[in-house]
């Protein structure tokens, strides 16, 4: 997700009261990440119940999330949906708490067969799937598939499939990908196999996850952008307005393969309406006209859900970040010193109760949240020193900011129009105000804001962004966010914001991956050290670590928390 937005730009804002009065609908099972390739023969999720399918259920939300291609759209807030539409190899498991991290097949029969040191992973494709055309699946659309990721120039084609032979070759000219030697299909015998350059022990994550779902093979080659692809999951998309509604459907052609997989989902449509106020929202909520909410609820209706409404706000902790990017290769944060000047001055404390206070949020002072993988408690930039981070400091800052002469310059500062992130940028325009720069707040739809501030065209100096895992692993905040390979000037699927590149630490990261595939542990160690490699150079300002609330409606039943995709959409009952 993710997730950047696999990953939701807007999280709810909460009171004291609601996060302590809802705690007890919480899932708050933390656990260690899971291994990709471990069984699935744990507790098995529940059989469906037929007496609670069918309904709509209708969700709202202030802004689409741009796109409805899951090969190219990098949002949570579609990622969320695409779990009860499309497939891939292998999925993540659909159930709530850490079994949700449990990588599982899916249109495949079975785990793949692993060969070759680690390099060849075979797959058997199910038979009788077909898309929601009516089309069969077939060994075609999966090659096929592959291929998309690069010719559509998927934002993770760079990161999480570059080492599928042939890759480089089809990063350089996209449309001109074969992957021939790569993916290769054998229909007899209903076989995927795929080739790596290398072992890469997060691979089967990497298939789980919607940029690795399989398409018609005649499928556009460039974004499908507002019309949806057909799929092979539950639901499929029967129109979609990002100005106005996207509605969900019924595949006819569905048939529940695998209950971990792909389990059937309870209503027969859901209706996502956009261009809601967050106030009409809370109030289509609570008088039960909307069942699910994905904006931040506004300060002055926070009170009020969390003692009238509590039972039906579910708070859930995250492993993820909200950040600044600072544009490295743009004045005034083409200077270091520029740029941690700002990691000094930002009050973390000042964030988070912006977002809701210490029960929904805390401190950041790193990339890696704590409790994920490879996180190291550390921080440069507190004042008085320490291992997390206590206070800002402010005269520091001013120091340095002197010092890199660039007092006076103009700064952009791009953030989501929804009320949390405006009030945290109109925070953020005043310090830099402070700093001596002349600073200007620039709001946009959520609906575009993600995409904006990745294309290098929009020369975008700083924005306030967030970013939740794909899954559980170190690479997936530094790799992805962090790589030479990452920075894709013009495009806007340039996931490494800030344009950072460094070859040293670049060198240190895939010396890292390497690492991984015999030694996970030591590459945990590597990766950070990384973290604080790339902290001292300041590329981003880690702000805080939040938690999640889903506010349902009174109807709703059967909620499911994944720590993999959060909210189980097509598993709620409103029947």
């Amino acid at each position: 997700m993710p997730r950047s937005t696999r990953h939701r730009t807007a999280l709810a804002a909460v009171t004291t009261a609601l996060a302590l009065t809802a705690a007890a609908c919480s899932s708050s099972d933390d656990g260690a990440a899971s291994d990709p390739t471990a069984s699935s023969s744990g507790a098995g999720s529940s059989a469906f119940q037929p007496e609670h399918k069918g309904g709509t259920l209708r969700l709202v939300a202030h802004a689409a999330a741009g796109s409805f291609d899951p090969q190219v759209n990098y949002t949570l807030q579609y990622w969320q949906l695409y779990q009860s539409m499309y497939d891939g190899l292998l999925a993540f498991k659909k159930t709530g708490g850490q079994q949700s991290f449990t990588v599982v097949p899916d249109l495949a029969t079975a785990m793949p067969k692993v060969t070759d040191g680690g390099k060849t992973y075979t797959f058997t494709l199910r038979k009788g799937i077909k898309f929601s055309n009516g089309k069969p699946v077939t060994t075609d659309d999966v090659v096929a598939s592959f291929q998309r990721i690069f010719k559509v120039s998927s934002p993770t084609a760079g990161t999480f499939y570059n080492g599928i032979v042939g890759a480089d070759a089809c990063i350089k000219k996209p449309a001109d990908c074969t992957l021939d030697k790569g993916v290769v299909g054998d229909a007899s015998a209903s076989t995927v196999t795929v080739n790596l350059t290398a072992p890469d022990p997060e691979f089967p994550y990497k298939l789980a996850v919607p940029h690795a779902s399989v398409v018609p093979k005649d499928s556009p080659t460039k974004d499908a952008g507002t019309k949806p692809l057909p799929t092979t999951g539950p639901y499929m998309a029967a129109s979609y307005d990002p100005n106005r509604a996207l509605k969900l459907v019924r595949n006819p052609h569905f048939k529940e393969w695998s209950r971990d997989g792909q389990p059937q989902g309870y209503p027969d449509k859901i209706d996502y309406t956009f261009g809601q106020t967050v106030e009409s929202e809370v109030t289509a909520v609570q008088n039960g006209e909307a069942d699910w909410m994905y904006d931040p609820p506004p300060a002055d209706r926070l009170n009020e859900i969390g003692t009238k409404y509590a039972s039906q706000a579910h708070v859930n902790p995250l492993t993820a970040l909200w950040y600044l990017t600072l544009n490295v290769n743009q004045a005034p944060f083409d200077n270091k010193l520029a740029r941690q000047a700002i990691n000094w001055a930002v009050d973390r404390e000042a964030v988070v109760r912006l977002y809701g206070g210490k029960n929904l949020a805390s401190s950041a002072c790193t990339i890696l949240p704590p409790g994920f993988p490879a996180h190291v408690d550390s921080c440069d930039y507190t004042k008085g020193g320490g291992k997390t981070w206590s206070a800002p400091d402010l005269a520091k800052a001013k120091a340095l900011v002197k010092e890199s002469g660039t007092a006076g310059q103009e700064v952009g500062i791009v953030v989501s129009d929804d009320e949390v992130n405006k009030s945290i940028g109109q925070y953020l325009q005043s310090l830099l105000n402070q700093l001596g720069y002349k600073a200007t707040l620039k709001p946009l739809s959520g609906n575009i804001q993600f995409t904006y501030i990745q294309n290098t065209k929009n020369k975008v100096q700083l924005a306030l962004t967030s970013w939740y895992q794909d899954y559980p692993a170190a690479s997936n905040y530094l790799n992805v966010l962090l790589s030479c390979a990452s920075f894709h000037p013009g495009s806007d699927s340039s996931i490494n914001i800030s344009g950072f590149c460094d070859k040293t630490i670049d060198a240190k990261m895939k010396t890292a991956l390497k690492t991984g595939q015999t030694d996970q542990k030591s590459a945990d160690q590597q990766w950070g050290t990384i973290d604080q490699d790339i902290m001292k150079e300041s590329p981003v300002v880690p702000v805080i670590n939040p938690k999640i609330i889903d506010f349902t409606s009174k109807r709703v039943g059967n909620y499911q928390f994944s720590k993999q995709f959060y909210m189980l959409v097509g598993q709620l009952w409103v029947k």
